[in-house]
C-alpha cells in the first residue's frame, strides 16, 4: 500500500453532549488504534484533517474530542462524515492479525480444490468472529468463517489468502 494512503475506518455517527465531542462508528479492528496511537483523523469528502485530543470507548462506539471541534453545533456538522487515517500511522498488529484494508482485495484460494475461489471484497464483523466476503469468479458471493480452521493462510505481499471451505458453504 502506498505511503500515506487514507483508509476509511468508520463514520461519524453524532454530537455526543454540547462541548463538541464526537460519537464514531468505527470498524471494530481499528479501535484500539484510535484509542492508543493515531494522533489524526481526516473527515468527510474534503478529508479535512483534524487532531484527536481526547478519545474514549463507549459501549460499541469510540467518543472523540477533535481540535476545532468546541460546540454541538460544530459536531452537529460533521455528522454522516466518513473518518479516515493514513494506513502507515496505525500501530503494527500482532502476527497473524490484520487490518481490514490489508485483506481486502486478496486474492482467495481453495487448498482442497487447488482452485481460485475469487477475491476478498468485504469483512463483517459479527459477534464471535468475523466474516469474510468472497466474490467468486462467476460472480456469486462465498461467506467464510474467520476462523483458523477455514483461514489457513495469509500473505499480504502476494496478495493471497489460503483457504479450507467448510462442508455445506459450497
Amino acid at each position: 500500500m502506498p505511503r500515506n494512503t487514507l483508509v476509511s475506518i468508520g463514520v461519524v455517527a453524532r454530537p455526543h453532549g454540547v462541548g463538541g465531542e464526537l460519537k464514531l462508528e468505527i470498524v471494530p479492528a481499528y479501535l484500539e488504534a484510535l484509542l492508543h496511537g493515531v494522533q489524526r483523523v481526516f473527515l468527510g469528502p474534503a478529508r479535512q484533517p483534524y487532531r484527536i485530543r481526547a478519545a474514549r470507548q463507549h459501549q460499541r462506539a469510540l467518543l472523540v474530542q477533535l481540535e476545532g471541534v468546541h460546540t454541538r453545533n460544530d459536531a452537529e456538522a460533521l455528522r454522516g462524515a466518513e473518518v479516515l487515517v493514513h494506513a502507515d500511522e496505525l500501530p503494527p498488529l500482532p502476527k497473524g492479525e490484520y487490518y481490514v484494508h490489508e485483506l481486502l482485495g486478496l486474492r482467495v484460494f481453495d487448498v482442497e480444490a487447488h482452485a481460485e475461489l475469487g477475491e476478498l471484497t468485504e469483512v463483517l464483523a459479527t459477534g464471535s468472529n468475523d466474516v469474510y466476503v468472497v466474490r467468486r469468479l462467476d460472480g456469486r458471493e462465498l461467506l467464510l468463517p474467520a476462523l483458523p480452521q477455514v483461514i489457513l493462510s495469509v500473505d499480504l505481499e502476494a496478495s493471497v489468502m489460503h483457504v479450507r471451505v467448510p462442508e455445506g458453504l459450497e
